[in-house]
């Protein structure tokens, strides 16, 4: 979930450090930290030129200053910090933290380093034995100064070079990580080694760009795509020595014949990432560019994918259609807004395709010891392609030889990478830590999914699938229909703002929409929020409502229990409930019961949640803005959760 950033290169790494984990503070900003090898005093030439000289004149094990400057919070105050103190030097790592041990202090940033700053790490992940790890250290008489698992891999890989001086400090890394539980995505930089940075990684995402003469580590393209194109996936368990004539990756445990562990060559390839796309342009949030250009990135989604005639090509699993459309079952695997996407995939395709299909927490789902057989199919749902609960669900489905599709946004993910095949979302960057066009996306995506998959399955006629398959790829005027409603949902918010609590109801295809819309006013504004299926009311949320509890219902007239959700918001009204309604244009049946009505435009019950989200997101937005939360950042929360 943290963020990792590190250069090594001719240029000052200092601004490239900064600059790279202000891109990645939405992975992650509790606190943050640079550590830079410092240029030597006597060489010759000041500038990027005078440092590379510098490192590069410097023989290895010559010992150099290294500079550490770490600060709680956002990025702002550590580059405030790092302002005035003259760091110089090519070769350096950054960090941006999301706790997991440890409050977020100073002491708590990353980069962690021992007592004499010879080896310096930064860590995304979370060391599972790093407590048996931490008291053989104190044994040893390594003392600790902050609460974090990290400084354990500091001191670490500094005893394994002690006790194996002969050993190569990359060799004296992957010895090391022998000794690790959990997942990591690490970075070290070592005071005698002017020309080397040895990263690796397991369960956690690090990347590799190869630019002209300079070379970058990071957990995320977004820090690295202004200075480079040219990246490397790392692969699981792989561990890359980096210096300024080039780089070598290999696998940390495994192998050959010779005892010596396996090279791994890996293909260079370019990022389809631009830094327009990773920009506000213009807008004060990333969240509410993200909703605004919904139409441009799922008509982009769908490019391509669905044909004029209505048909569905999906590239990347149409090989397999045949055995998927033989599945006993679909089981899909996820975590918060993806799940719901999964949820109202389970609405598509069961009534599409006639297959039976579970929704599971993955995070639930590995540790129930799930019935898995070989005729099943499992799909994993993440817009980073790196939820550590939804990777180990896809694990746990392989190792029962189910067959594992991933829907993921990030090219090049883990998810991606470790399933059989897959669909990209192809959306866009999402940097807003809320998702909104990343759940609609997902919608989209798994929507063509289900059309594909009842054309093989034979379960809806020629005629029906085309029409559908027209009607999906012209959802995007319906959603621009609906973003042109923003001001009423801006009108709304100036009240609502001071609510304590929402309760959101939806039936059928909205149910899992009034559970997303739920989700994203608790993410962004505090206010606390619950979605219900509207008929589960009675069943005990009922008895909060009254005249302070605003409770939005969607009631779209092309849903078959239209009649029944009208019956839904009589009850709420007759308890003096502040009726919020979203429905369709034309439609007055709410406008003198409700107090406030949203409408949209009207669509096939199966596009609704498409179209319905959206004024969700939008009153989520303002209400947040309103309350001059930090909608792009909210408290406690990270992008990517790629920890347990």
């Amino acid at each position: 979930m943290c963020g990792i950033i590190a250069y090594l290169g001719p240029r000052q790494a200092l601004e490239i450090l900064l600059h790279g984990l202000q891109r990645m503070e939405y992975r992650g900003y509790d606190s943050a930290g640079i550590a830079v090898l410092s240029q030597l005093a006597d060489a010759a030439g000041s500038g990027s030129e005078g440092a590379a000289a510098a490192a590069s004149a410097a023989a290895p094990g010559t010992a150099h200053p290294v500079k550490v400057v770490k600060r709680a919070g956002k990025v702002a105050r550590l580059a405030a910090a790092v302002e005035a103190a003259g760091i110089e030097g090519s070769l350096g790592i950054g960090h941006t933290r999301w706790s997991t041990h440890g409050p977020p202090n100073d002491s708590n940033s990353h980069p962690h380093c021992s007592a004499g700053c010879e080896v310096s790490v930064v860590h995304n992940g979370v060391l599972e034995n790093y407590g048996s790890l931490k008291k053989m250290l104190q044994a040893k008489g390594y003392t600790f100064s902050s609460d974090t698992d990290t400084e354990v891999l500091a001191h670490l890989v500094f005893d394994t070079r002690k006790e194996h001086p002969a050993l190569a400090p990359e060799e004296a890394v992957r010895k090391a990580l022998t000794l690790v539980t959990g997942a990591f995505g690490v970075v070290f930089l070592f005071s005698d080694q002017p020309d080397l940075l040895v990263g690796a990684r397991r369960g956690s995402p690090l990347i590799l760009g190869v630019g002209e003469g300079e070379y970058l580590l990071a957990s995320d393209a977004s820090a690295i795509v202004e200075h480079t194109k040219h990246v490397v996936y790392l692969e699981e368990d792989t561990l890359v020595t980096v210096r300024r004539g080039g780089y070598s990756i290999s696998h940390i445990t495994e192998t050959g014949a010779d005892g010596k562990p396996l090279p791994h060559d890996p293909e260079v390839v370019e990022l389809e990432l631009s830094l327009e796309k990773i920009e506000k342009g213009g807008h004060p949030h990333f969240m509410i560019k993200e909703i605004m250009e919904q139409p441009e990135v799922l008509a982009n989604a769908m490019r391509g994918r669905i044909l004029d005639d209505g048909s569905i090509h999906l590239g990347g699993i149409k090989p397999l259609l045949p055995r998927i459309a033989k599945a006993s079952r679909i089981i899909i695997c996820a975590c918060g807004t993806s799940l719901h996407a999964g949820m109202v995939a389970e609405y598509l395709i069961e009534s599409m395709c006639r297959v039976p299909v579970e929704v599971e927490y993955a995070s639930e789902f590995r540790y129930r010891t799930p019935i898995i057989k070989e005729d099943d199919v499992v799909i994993a749902i993440s817009q980073s392609g790196e939820t550590a609960d939804t990777l180990a669900a896809v694990k746990l489905a392989k190792e029962a030889g189910a067959l594992c599709l991933g829907f993921v946004n990030v090219v090049g993910s883990s998810i991606a990478r470790q399933t059989d095949a897959g669909v990209y979302l192809h959306v866009g960057p999402e940097i807003g830590v809320a998702s909104t066009k990343a759940f609609t996306g997902q919608v989209v995506v798994l929507s063509m999914f289900a059309l594909a998959l009842a054309a093989e399955r034979g379960t809806l006629s020629k005629e029906e699938l085309a029409s559908r398959g027209l009607a999906l790829r012209d959802s995007t005027k319906l959603i621009a229909g609906a973003l042109a409603n923003a001001d009423k949902a801006y009108e709304m918010a100036k009240s609502f703002r001071f609510a304590h609590s929402f309760l959101y109801l939806g039936r059928g295809f909205n149910y899992p929409v009034a559970l997303e819309g739920a989700l994203k006013l608790k993410e962004i504004s505090y206010i606390h929020a619950e979605g219900y299926a509207a008929a589960e009311m009675k069943h005990g949320p009922i008895a909060l409502i009254d005249a302070f509890m605003p409770v939005v219902i969607m009631a779209p007239k092309t849903d078959p229990t239209y009649d029944k959700i009208k019956a839904n918001m009589e009850e709420v009204a007759a308890r003096d409930g502040c009726l919020i309604v979203v429905t369709d244009e034309g439609n007055d049946e709410f406008d003198s019961r409700a107090e406030h009505v949203l409408k949209v435009p009207e669509s096939p019950e199966w596009i609704a949640p498409l179209v319905y989200s959206i004024p969700l997101q939008l009153l989520s937005y303002y209400i947040a803005a309103f309350r001059k939360c930090p909608i792009d950042q909210p408290r406690n929360l990270a992008k990517s959760v790629t920890v347990e």
